[in-house]
């Protein structure tokens, strides 16, 4: 007896249609097609999700800088310091802390250095 393999092609397909829901023209249409365009989109969502806590750090690091223009020293001075003092707090949380209350910061600020 022969064993026909429509059912599982049929689904397999659906997979992809279904992940390429969106796209445009034969790209969410044509399974050729939208094979590619979700196998390229998978790998640009990679490299977006890793570019994403860069460009987060990035910012953080722009925040913090900007906050210690005002107590007259620099990003690269402020974590020098921290380093050699040994006080390991991130840059999230100290751009979070600069941008909600700047006051506490400059206080932290000061008694760091």
């Amino acid at each position: 007896m022969r064993v026909k393999r429509g059912v599982t092609a049929s689904k397999r397909h659906k997979k992809t249609l279904v992940l390429a829901k969106g796209y445009r023209g034969g790209r969410s249409k044509l399974i050729k097609e939208a094979k590619q365009a979700t196998i390229h989109a998978g790998a640009d969502a990679y490299r977006g999700r890793k570019e994403k806590k860069r460009q987060m750090r990035s910012l953080w690091i722009i925040r913090i800088n900007a906050a210690l223009k005002n107590n007259n020293i620099s990003y690269s001075q402020f974590t020098g310091i921290l380093k050699k003092k040994n006080i390991i707090i991130d840059r999230k949380i100290l751009a979070q802390i600069a941008l909600e209350d700047p006051d506490s910061f400059s206080r932290l600020v000061k008694k760091i250095i």
